[in-house]
């Protein structure tokens, strides 16, 4: 039987591994530094191999007032790739459903460790910066997103304007849309440090997990020893 209580330390201590050496250390999110260190993120650790989108729900109503970004790790969830999207759009619902449409305080974007890695577009490149250690739903405070496309003068409590502009200092002056802005920025970091270099970080990470996982008695998911999805 697997011990849930290191399970779940395991997996704090490998997400963050994702997050400091991958996530922060290529630049794929400009302002993820900033707020960890402000203690303004929250990693919750979700044990069950069989889990119901509405099993997630409490954990996101209870992320704290000062959480602007929140991960939900599912260690123990063995979806695939698009049965997880799927799940996430269930929990999307269902906290929908609970506060009423707009109202919600969280935007939801799925991870997962089975994304393949396509340069043809920015837009296609993004499930393969989400390759997180586990099945992971980031949560993203709607206030403190507003704050950052608005360009805040001021500063927020998310993020420094002036770390988030150096973030993107590679990028032209423009007007499109930050998500597009940041995908191209992530697609040039990739084409500069090399697919192959992302690659081994992420994988080196992946064995880790594997390893600690197995440790504690639990079995490898199917997506684990195969290759990436295609799509």
């Amino acid at each position: 039987m697997v011990d849930h209580e290191r399970l779940i330390a395991e997996a704090r201590r490998i997400y963050l591994r994702y997050a400091t050496e991958v996530v922060e250390g290529l630049g794929f999110c400009p302002w993820a530094r900033e707020a960890r260190e402000q203690g303004r993120v929250a990693v919750e650790v979700i044990v069950g191999a069989e889990l119901a989108p509405t099993d997630a729900l409490p954990v996101l109503a209870g992320l704290s007032e000062q959480t602007d970004i929140g991960l939900l790790v599912f260690p123990e969830l063995t979806l695939d790739r698009m049965a997880f999207a799927r799940f996430t759009a269930a929990l999307r619902e269902a906290d929908g459903e609970r506060l009423g449409r707009g109202h919600t305080a969280f935007a939801l974007a799925d991870f997962h460790p089975n994304a393949p890695a396509i340069l043809d577009s920015p837009e296609r490149l993004i499930p393969f910066i989400r390759r997180s250690p586990d099945p992971t739903i980031q949560c993203v405070r709607r206030s403190a997103l507003d704050a950052v496309r608005l360009g805040d003068g001021g500063g927020t409590t998310f993020v420094d304007p002036a770390t988030f502009a150096k973030g993107l200092e590679d990028l032209e002056a423009s007007v499109e849309p930050l998500n597009r802005r940041v995908a191209r920025a992530n697609l040039r970091t990739v084409e500069r440090e090399g697919l192959a270099a992302v690659e081994a970080r992420l994988s080196d990470i992946r064995r880790d997990r594997d390893a600690s996982y197995a440790r504690l008695g639990l079995p490898l998911p199917p997506w684990s020893a195969g290759a990436a999805d295609s799509v």
